[in-house]
């Protein structure tokens, strides 16, 4: 799943910028669809260990997996 995201970035940033609204447009461009820094930069402006940012992309990585579905 992480492979698409580094793929297309710049599709899935307004995502993650939904998701933890406090990084900035410069985080994103720095986390550049790399998942270890997307969890170092969740760290830094959240405050959280590295264990709770991992369990968020984690949710957020099935999330993204799921298959929507889309109504009539």
């Amino acid at each position: 799943m992480w492979d698409r995201v580094e793929g297309e970035w710049k599709q899935f940033s307004g995502k993650v910028k939904e998701q933890w609204g406090k990084l900035t447009d410069d985080d994103l461009t720095v986390i550049a669809g790399k998942r270890d820094q997307l969890a170092g930069k969740i760290q830094e402006r959240y405050g959280y260990a590295k264990d709770k940012a991992e369990a968020e992309i984690h949710d957020f990585e099935k999330r993204m997996d799921e298959p929507r579905s889309f109504k009539s």
